[in-house]
């Protein structure tokens, strides 16, 4: 039965007790990136994968989220979170919560996972190691292959010190001239466009249990340091210790002072690529205090800005190994299967395009809505498809889609582009402004221009994110629209790795409302009814509340109140506030939340009836769905909004309501399912820890992820 009780009178919902630091919860999510690398029950490659995806994650939370604090606190801002905390103390914090990770992430990598991947065969050698046939081999190949390419660069009075690229290895290099016995500091750029681990020829390869090692090689930081001599011939190589930075990588784009958006984005990727101020140094751990504090010095960092590392570097480049040819070390392969009722028109795709046949997309979305759900479905044989036979077919007028983040070949740009030369209208919006998509997105708005497509650039003061698709067909003497609305970015490749939900349908209502949107995106429509998208910055925020309001006006009759939702990450404070209300008078809230979650659960008289899990495997959790009771008359709806203030008030967004009782349905199998996990969900506690499910003794373990490559296995045949 629910907890109903309602809170006293001098309860405040605003108090920061009541909240978790985002910038702290996120370092919560990324341990738990962390523990995939850790758990022996993950394939051996897969824990290498998530040990690299962690590394990669932390890049990027100091280029923007550290970066972000640094600037705050040089601009003295005395804001405090809803937490209660100012730049400077969440600062200190996530330091003080970083650090133990970081030494957890490189020990366990240098003391059980090389040992481990030893035992299999995978030699990731030291230069101390190497024998002589070895040696040889790399002196060879160092002077062909990589001596031409470095350039030593000398720090004294008259070499200042020079420019550090961001995320890229270097060598602090000490050398000391054997007449005068002056010692100098030199730096050694490793270059990022060389294998960072060599591979030996078989021949060279390790003997294992009498016969040849499955792979061999070495860093090639140290093959550089061991031949030093060729790059400071005459000077004594006195030691050498590498050393990586992190810079502050956001930009900073006024778009309402830009003449030109896609000239002042390039013009700040440009001082990107130069870098902005460093917040970060990653060193060994046998670096001298005085190589440090020339380091220090140089960047205008403080020592809190050092992190040592037992071991390699930059452990993201171990995603290298996930492709060595080694099934039995990875997850088994899951092929995505082709949606049951797409089935028929996957045979005609082939078929020469002049012959027409009734079966095709679009009859099958006439035939009623149909749901998709990524990875599990073939996001190729669906939503590509859908726009690629869009473009090809003659019937179709215009083509209408945002894009925010897409592949460098992507297909479904050729595809635009082939419909745009078949002269159908094509107005498509490229969002310059995706975070380190940025470059990319305009090359692709530029040959989509070049090809006649309608390039839009977003709106001024907002990110486009939602992610929709509207066709305009003409079918006798009527046009109908047919639509896509995803919770996940048009790109093929990342629909292999992210769990994402995406409806196809024709429904009159849902087509007039994307007319509606993209009017608002292209031109100057003020547009604020919308019969079923919730649309931000229009309407979305207001909606939620309602419907949370709504649930909690049923417990307050007497009847159940529920609700469950599914997102990335729940950050809002109004969201959060109506979320407590809710559970103050009995409303039985489950949220599944991939990441950052600033909600205290499970706080009596205030969130007693909240529970928050965090499913973290092999995919990467990012489709949102929000479920509502309503007394029986459930609502469910899905788009690309998580609840973060960025999300509801400065982006597009796009959720829509499922109205079909058949997806809807599956839809709540869906969350059930999830919630019912045990092998990927963690539970986050009242303390602001996660807590991992495991089963009991006598449960059947319930992965998630599993059940539903079952599911779509068992739907329809493979492709």
């Amino acid at each position: 039965m629910p907890k109903v009780k309602k809170a006293a009178p001098e309860t405040n919902l605003s108090d920061p007790q009541y909240y978790f630091n985002r910038e702290l919860s996120w370092l919560e999510f990324n341990n738990r990136v962390l523990h995939e690398g850790v758990d022996t029950r993950t394939p051996l490659l897969e824990r290498l994968k998530f040990i690299a995806i962690f590394s990669s994650n932390l890049d990027e939370y100091f280029m923007v989220r550290v970066a972000a604090l640094k600037e705050q606190i040089g601009a003295q801002v005395s804001n405090l979170t809803p937490d209660g905390r100012s730049p400077q103390e969440q600062l200190d914090a996530l330091i003080q919560r970083l650090r133990p990770m970081v030494v957890q992430q490189h020990d366990h990598f240098e003391q059980k996972l090389r040992p481990q991947l030893t035992a299999k065969g995978i030699h990731i050698l030291n230069y101390k190691d190497l024998n002589e046939e070895q040696r040889s081999y790399l002196r060879s190949y160092f002077q062909e292959k990589i001596f031409p390419v470095l350039t030593p660069l000398a720090i004294d009075p008259s070499h200042p010190f020079p420019y550090i690229s961001n995320l890229r290895l270097n060598l602090a290099v000490i050398v000391k001239n054997p007449d005068t016995g002056e010692k100098r500091l030199a730096r050694v750029k490793v270059p990022n466009n060389l294998t960072r681990f060599l591979s030996f020829p078989r021949e060279l390869h390790l003997n294992q249990n009498g016969g040849l090692s499955i792979w061999t090689g070495i860093p090639i930081e140290q093959v550089i340091a061991h031949h030093l001599e060729f790059l400071f011939p005459g000077m004594d190589i006195q030691e050498y210790h590498v050393f990586r930075i992190t810079r502050d990588a956001d930009l900073e784009v006024q778009e309402d002072e830009a003449d030109d958006l896609m000239l002042a984005i390039e013009q700040e990727l440009r001082k990107r690529r130069l870098g902005g101020s460093v917040v970060r140094i990653e060193v060994e751990s046998s670096t001298p205090a005085a190589v440090r504090k020339v380091l220090i010095q140089e960047m205008g960092l403080e020592s809190s800005d050092i992190y040592e590392v037992e071991g390699l570097l930059s452990l993201k480049d171990l995603m290298f190994f996930m492709t060595l040819p080694l099934p039995e070390l990875k997850d088994p392969p899951c092929i995505p299967v082709i949606p049951p009722r797409l089935l028929r028109v996957s045979k005609l795709i082939d078929r020469n395009s002049s012959q027409r046949n009734q079966e095709d997309f679009f009859s099958v979305i006439r035939q009623g809505d149909l749901m998709l759900h990524h990875p599990y479905h073939s996001f190729t044989a669906s939503v590509q498809q859908f726009i690629t036979q869009a473009a090809h077919d003659p019937d179709v007028l215009a083509i209408k889609m945002t894009l925010y983040r897409t592949a460098d070949d992507s297909p479904i740009i050729k595809a635009l582009i082939a419909a745009a030369e078949r002269e159908k209208q094509v107005t498509v919006l490229v969002e310059l402004k995706a975070r380190f998509d940025e470059e990319n997105n305009i090359l692709w708005a530029r040959k989509l221009e070049k090809s006649g497509v309608h390039v839009v650039y977003g709106m001024v003061g907002l990110k486009t994110h939602t992610k929709v698709t509207l066709v305009v067909r003409q079918e006798n003497n009527y046009l109908r629209r047919y639509v896509h609305i995803g919770t996940g970015n048009y790109n093929h490749k990342t629909a292999k790795l992210y769990t994402d939900l995406g409806i196809l349908s024709c429904a009159e209502d849902v087509g007039a409302d994307l007319t509606g949107l993209f009017n608002y995106l292209t031109g100057y429509s003020r547009q604020q009814f919308y019969k079923n998208l919730l649309v931000a910055p229009v309407n979305l925020r207001n909606r939620i509340v309602a419907l949370i309001q709504r649930e909690m006006e049923h417990c307050q009759n007497g009847n159940a109140g529920r609700i469950i939702a599914k997102m990335n990450a729940l950050v809002d404070p109004q969201i959060i506030k109506t979320l407590y209300q809710a559970s103050q008078v009995g409303v039985q809230i489950d949220l599944i939340v991939r990441g950052i979650c600033c909600l205290r659960p499970g706080v009596q008289g205030v969130s007693e009836n909240i529970r928050v899990i965090s499913i973290i495997g092999r995919y990467l959790e990012h489709s949102r769905v929000f479920h509502f009771h309503n007394n029986g008359e459930e609502e469910i709806f899905i788009g690309s909004a998580d609840w973060m203030g960025r999300n509801l008030d400065r982006r597009v967004e796009a959720v829509t309501s499922i109205k079909d009782p058949s997806l809807a349905t599956n839809l709540k199998e869906m969350l059930g399912i999830m919630l019912a996990d045990n092998r990927q969900a963690w539970e986050l506690q009242a303390d602001g820890s996660y807590i991992q499910r495991r089963p009991g003794s006598n449960e059947p373990e319930q992965n998630s992820q599993q059940i539903f490559m079952n599911m779509a296995l068992k739907s329809t045949e493979i492709v």
